[in-house]
């Protein structure tokens, strides 16, 4: 079962040459195109061609836009600093771009991950800044070329059947950078930030250019689980993402294998969320309701109460967060200015979910959405969605319940 996917960072990565690399592996272009032609409206479209370095052979993906200002060139390695897209970027922040992906037609599980993709960005970028995630305009990567790349790069994955994503150690260059904010030495402050949020080790080689843009960084930590040398991998097909620079050092391409695993591991889904956490015991239970609600409008995946024992024999509640990894600091914030929490703690948690899908079943009192669970191709889970119950039961004026049990009733083998 080809379910996993080795990023070989022999030459960094950026979004560009990672879609190079899907394409190379077999994501259709054609089919790429046509799905990222609903965010391409305002003029860009996408290119790709084989092209050779040091006697590699793999795909070149770019996005061109129109018009392009003749005196600028992107190039994988410095687009995000000083590419072409600058011009499509001014006043486009991360509440903007997350409007606009929630706004697309693609799958949840897409949008979910394009915009925790972005947050990391924007929460590196606050950081630096000193301002709000949510407001970070984003002259590094608001350039279309890299909304198209980011959001490429999800619907990638998806058509790949959602691999599980292995990386080697992190490898940039030296020297520096000119970016909006000014001139910089490499790795970019961005870059190093996304990183440090995750915890991932980051080296420098010889060579004098930037390897690792911030969307690559940002595509690496929110996909990649673990990171090292190869162990025990059994490649299946092998892809390669072109660069536009010529390396003095290495080939300036990253190498994606695509894998069989053990066929004795199961084919659940894994992700990384943050699980945030304060003990509080001098706030009115209402506030803590109120903030339940704020933080799930937000997007939290989950906020929880546990009644815990606190110091001075003081009964307390724990409260608990739920969140893209990307975001947590968008919600540790949200925690420390809506409650009395004076500090939060953060855990990086690797989720491990059963392949879900949706259908429906007719009960007499209309179609119910079932949401189904897969583990190695097996159903292990039915169940009726309480909002589809909830609305047919407010329609028909009858119990939620009664319409949950006829949903029961009318699953398969029921």
């Amino acid at each position: 079962m080809t379910n996993l996917l080795y990023l070989d960072l022999i030459s960094g990565i950026s979004g560009d040459m990672f879609l190079g690399a899907m394409l190379d592996l077999g994501v259709d272009f054609e089919r790429l195109n046509r799905e990222l032609s609903w965010l391409c409206a305002d003029g860009c479209s996408l290119r790709f061609e084989r092209r050779v370095k040091m006697g590699i052979e793999g795909v070149k993906f770019d996005v061109d836009l129109t018009p392009v200002p003749a005196h600028r060139h992107k190039d994988e390695s410095a687009h995000e600093h000083t590419g072409a897209g600058h011009s499509h970027a001014h006043g486009r922040n991360f509440a903007d771009i997350r409007k606009l992906i929630e706004s697309s037609p693609y799958s949840a599980w897409v949008k979910e991950k394009a915009i925790s993709v972005f947050s990391r960005v924007a929460v590196a970028e606050g950081k630096i800044h000193g301002r709000p995630a949510e407001n970070v305009h984003f002259h590094e990567v608001g350039a279309m070329d890299s909304i198209v790349d980011i959001v490429g790069a999800c619907l990638a994955l998806e058509w790949l059947g959602r691999p599980r994503v292995l990386a080697s150690t992190v490898v940039d260059g030296t020297g520096w950078i000119d970016c909006a904010h000014g001139r910089f030495p490499i790795p970019a402050p961005a870059t190093l930030e996304i990183f440090a949020a995750r915890k991932i080790a980051v080296s420098q080689c010889d060579e004098p250019h930037e390897l690792v843009t911030p969307t690559g960084a940002a595509l690496l930590s929110e996909f990649a689980v673990e990171f090292g040398p190869m162990a025990g991998l059994k490649p299946v097909k092998i892809g390669y993402g072109i660069g536009g620079r010529d390396h003095v050092t290495r080939p300036n391409v990253l190498r994606a294998l695509l894998c069989e695993t053990d066929d004795t591991k199961s084919d659940w889904e894994t992700d990384t969320v943050a699980l945030l956490e304060s003990n509080i015991d001098d706030l009115n239970p209402e506030i803590l309701g109120n903030f339940m609600e704020v933080a799930l409008a937000a997007g939290a995946l989950d906020v929880f109460y546990t009644p815990v024992q606190m110091k001075k024999n003081r009964p307390g509640t724990l409260l608990s967060v739920l969140c893209a990894a990307g975001r947590a600091d968008v919600f540790a914030t949200l925690i420390l200015s809506e409650t009395s929490a004076f500090g939060v703690r953060k855990t990086l948690c690797e989720r491990r979910k059963l392949k879900r899908e949706f259908s429906s079943v007719d009960t007499p009192y209309g179609p119910v959405s079932i949401k189904v669970g897969r583990l190695d191709g097996q159903v292990l889970h039915r169940t009726p969605e309480y909002e589809s119950c909830k609305e047919l039961a407010a329609q028909k004026k009858v119990p939620v319940r009664q319409v949950f049990e006829a949903a029961i009733k009318a699953l398969p083998g029921a």
